[in-house]
């Protein structure tokens, strides 16, 4: 057994297990033996013997020597001419007569923004002689001598993707399978070494309002924000000289009460929630007298009105509403234009050819889900594998079904390319800043089109820390970090790009889920998961070569229990760091940072989604919801989290009063006697303004005075996550005076706005 377990460590070790970590309350935690096993499983390697073991380590050694040519290798636009290594297994007595022939293509099909450079094939042939051979690294395993050739690749590619193919060939038959010539392919990925930073805003800052686009209401919606609603907040924001508008994320979600809802728990975070759609905005409504009638008609119009006036959004109501529409409006543009192959339709057949096999696998996911229910874990087996051959004959059966969803993604991605045509007319220098989650359900359409790089039986989560004392468990897997390498992070680069079509700004959340994931076995707490390194500066030069490409800033959600030199490589790629101000201190003195402090390469504001609004945090709201839920230790550890915000009231004030900010009613003795009001909180905004970092977001929920957070993380229905509308309409905002306000503090506090 001794023997057993010093294997699993070795091998947990070879995986990137991290055998022990520091909580952010100081306390170390050391790996358990069974989490190790049940992660090696997960990721799908074979170890219920020692013989089995062995294997697995020998094969993990001995790589990449024994796989001839990596599957993806990633160099700096700087850092050229590259060499590709060969690994061949060549004999002393054979070295003569090898030769090997190779050529590289710009990938058009990977990569849209390079699309206009003619693919290339420069072809080379090179017979190492013994005396090259003689000076290449060599290494032996089982007997055998394995030889690293390097390929020179003389050019200087530009940033992008690239398919370079290697023949090797020997008279003897010294390849895999006793043959004499192989060919193998791997992809090369030229990235900056920098993300993408508009010019005008290079020695300047600016500001935008953070929403949750669900919780708007206004005259025009139908008790969920749309997409309309995004292009007059965003209109707004414009006209008050704010330079974004960033929201919640828009992946599609299953739309089910109660674990259905959540933006961080998509399905997918390829396609978006076809519930953002603004059905009004849609041309098939002005052409056709029918479906007007239809929607204007007292039935519809009185669920509608239901939907506006309910306390909290109602997601499936919405969705047998909304759903039933957007039927009737494709099955008229299915007769009038898909048929009749219309200019509108053109351009629909047009989206669905670029998108390719992934958008008609997504719509043939949601045709059997309409059929099957969540999740496809359930499904008949036929069905479970998205490359199962008896798919083939359901799509033929569903074909406009299939259609039908297809169109819903072609309808969002229609409207949001309005708004981003309407923040470049504005003048807007970012323009949508989006939300990208860190992963998507089990049960949901990644899962089932990539099961091969999926984790099995892992949840990702975080340890206890000051978010959750019990840790948390996100519900969602992991991608096994050796089999979306092996895949030449497809997938990766597919969510990435999709999530940055769109985006002027782009927040990776859990960014330090780039260096490592908490993996958390399922049946386990989360105090018994263990992080698992991930190839991070691959990860971040993808991101920074997607960010160039598509002209979209990063922002790297960097909070929680950061590892060693997290926030320092973040900073070097130029992904903005982000900084609250509830957790910018002097620690280990808890007064807050002046503002000179804050870095400059970053977003700072005072809240998120998963925090109190500054109104909750004042009246200690969270506090009151975590003694409900029973959340706290005990009363001991309740109380001292009472008392430290007693305590932070006060700093806070010391902190607005040292720059001259405090309200003059105000005074930092009197905290508890004080009431939030609009002034105060302007006056934090101000505090921030004052900030050298780049973005100032300002919550929409802390200017209309919100008491509740929009999520209390830990809780699943108790609490009313997702489903808080805001209590003032998209017309009202128009005419609120406090957003004037809130705007001349920023134009004042900018280091000039460039238009």
């Amino acid at each position: 057994m001794q023997k057993y377990e010093e294997l699993i460590n070795e091998l947990a070790e070879l995986c990137g297990i991290i055998p022990d970590y520091w909580d952010i309350f100081g306390t170390r935690h050391i790996t358990p033996f069974e989490t190790k096993k049940k992660i090696l499983k997960a990721m799908r390697l074979n170890i219920e013997s020692e013989e089995e073991i062995i294997k697995e380590i020998n094969r993990l050694r001995i790589y990449p020597w024994n796989s001839i040519i990596e599957p993806v290798y990633i160099f700096s636009v700087n850092n050229q001419p590259v060499n590709i290594p060969l690994y061949i297994q060549l004999d002393e007595d054979r070295e003569r007569g090898l030769s090997i022939s190779w050529y590289y293509t710009a990938q058009n099909s990977i990569c849209e923004s390079i699309s206009d450079k003619k693919p290339f094939k420069s072809k080379k042939t090179f017979e190492p002689s013994p005396g090259y051979i003689n000076n290449c690294d060599k290494q032996w395993f089982d007997g055998k001598r394995f030889v690293k050739i390097l390929l020179p690749v003389n050019e200087n590619l530009d940033i992008g993707y690239y398919l370079l193919s290697v023949e090797c060939k020997h008279p003897e038959n010294i390849f895999p399978e006793n043959k004499n010539k192989i060919s193998k392919t791997s992809r090369i990925i030229i990235t900056p070494d920098r993300c993408y930073m508009p010019q005008d805003l290079e020695n300047t800052k600016t500001w935008g309002l953070s929403i949750n686009l669900y919780a708007l209401g206004s005259e025009k919606n139908w008790g969920i924000g749309d997409l309309r609603d995004l292009a007059e907040i965003t209109s707004l924001i414009s006209e008050l000289k704010g330079d974004c508008v960033g929201l919640n994320p828009l992946h599609y979600i299953p739309n089910t009460i109660p674990y259905g809802i959540s933006p961080y728990s998509p399905i997918s975070r390829l396609f978006r929630n076809y519930l953002y759609i603004a059905v009004g905005n849609m041309p098939e409504i002005k052409e056709s007298k029918e479906i007007q009638k239809y929607l204007k008609s007292t039935r519809y119009l009185k669920k509608i009105k239901e939907l506006k006036e309910s306390e909290l959004i109602d997601y499936e109501k919405i969705v047998s509403l909304k759903k039933d529409a957007l039927r009737k409006i494709f099955e008229y543009f299915y007769e009038n234009h898909y048929l009749k192959c219309s200019e509108y339709a053109l351009k629909f057949k047009e989206y669905i050819k670029n998108e390719g096999q992934q958008l008609e696998n997504f719509a043939l996911f949601l045709t059997l889900n309409e059929k099957f229910r969540f999740d496809f874990n359930k499904w008949p087996e036929k069905y479970k594998n998205s490359s199962n051959k008896d798919l083939e004959l359901f799509a033929q059966k569903h074909k406009k079904e299939i259609l039908f969803h297809e169109y819903l993604q072609w309808q969002i991605d229609r409207q949001l390319s309005e708004i981003l045509k309407l923040t470049k007319e504005t003048g807007m220098r970012i323009g949508l800043y989006l939300d990208l989650a860190v992963g998507s359900i089990r049960g949901g359409f990644d899962v089932w089109n990539y099961p091969d790089i999926i984790a099995e039986n892992i949840n990702l989560g975080a340890p206890p820390d000051d978010f959750n004392i019990n840790g948390q468990n996100w519900g969602f897997p992991p991608l096994i970090p050796d089999g979306l390498k092996d895949s030449g992070y497809e997938l990766f680069i597919q969510i990435i790009r999709k999530n940055m079509k769109y985006a002027g700004a782009l927040r990776i959340d859990h960014a330090l889920g780039l260096f490592r994931l908490f993996w958390i076995p399922e049946g386990e707490e989360a105090r018994n998961g263990a992080y698992v390194k991930c190839y991070a500066e691959d990860l971040i030069r993808i991101i920074a070569l997607e960010s160039v490409l598509n002209k979209t800033i990063v922002i790297g959600e960097d909070l929680g229990t950061i590892g060693e030199n997290a926030r320092e490589t973040l900073q070097k790629f130029g992904i903005l760091s982000y900084r609250l101000f509830y957790f910018e201190r002097k620690y280990p003195d808890p007064s807050f940072l002046e503002p000179e402090k804050y870095p400059e390469l970053a977003l700072c504001s005072i809240t998120t989604h998963d925090l109190p609004t500054i109104y909750g945090w004042w009246y200690g709201k969270d506090n009151e919801l975590k003694k409900q839920f029973n959340m706290f230790k005990d009363n001991t550890h309740m109380q001292k989290y009472i008392d430290e915000r007693e305590r932070d009231k006060k700093l806070m004030l010391f902190a607005l009063k040292s720059k001259e900010l405090l309200p003059p009613q105000f005074s930092e003795e009197a905290a508890e006697k004080i009431d939030m009001n609009f002034e105060l909180c302007l006056s934090i905004y101000e505090f921030l303004s004052l900030t050298p970092c780049k973005l100032l977001m300002v919550s929409l929920d802390d200017i209309i005075g919100a008491l509740n957070q929009q999520n209390l993380p830990g809780t699943i229905d108790e609490h009313p996550n997702w489903k808080q509308k805001y209590q003032i309409s998209m017309e009202e905002l128009r005419k609120d005076q406090r957003f004037f306000k809130l705007s001349s503090i920023f134009l004042k506090n900018q280091r000039g706005r460039i238009k």
